[in-house]
């Protein structure tokens, strides 16, 4: 089984930015939707934008005109550019395919820390 692997993170002061980058299976990349997802100590993982096979995008409200989905097939990589990033951002973020299901476990990666503090 091939997993995701995510990397970009780091510590940032609030209204900075930073990009994620996520790799996985090829065909995952290529064909299916992805999602970038995140998750805080005690509470669930939540989707925050996904990108399908054919480049179309959702975002949660909370990530709506500061996160920007994308995926790069040549290189088998989707990005999650973030701006303006808030303290609310602090989590620790992985992608997968989206929607989740739990057929779907066998692929989390390590995820990628981002910690927005000043």
């Amino acid at each position: 089984q091939v997993k995701f692997v995510e990397s970009g993170g780091g510590l940032v002061q609030p209204g900075l930015s930073l990009r994620l980058s996520c790799t996985g299976s090829t065909t995952f990349i290529k064909v299916y939707t992805i999602g970038w997802y995140r998750q805080t100590p005690g509470k669930q993982r939540e989707l925050v934008a996904s990108i399908t096979g054919d480049g179309s995008s959702y975002y949660t409200d909370s990530a709506k005109g500061r996160f920007t989905i994308s995926r790069d097939n040549a290189k088998s990589t989707v990005y999650l550019q973030m701006n303006s990033l808030k303290p609310d951002d602090t989590a620790v973020y992985y992608c997968n395919l989206a929607p989740y299901s739990s057929y779907w476990d066998d692929y989390w990666g390590q995820g990628t820390q981002v910690t927005v503090s000043s």
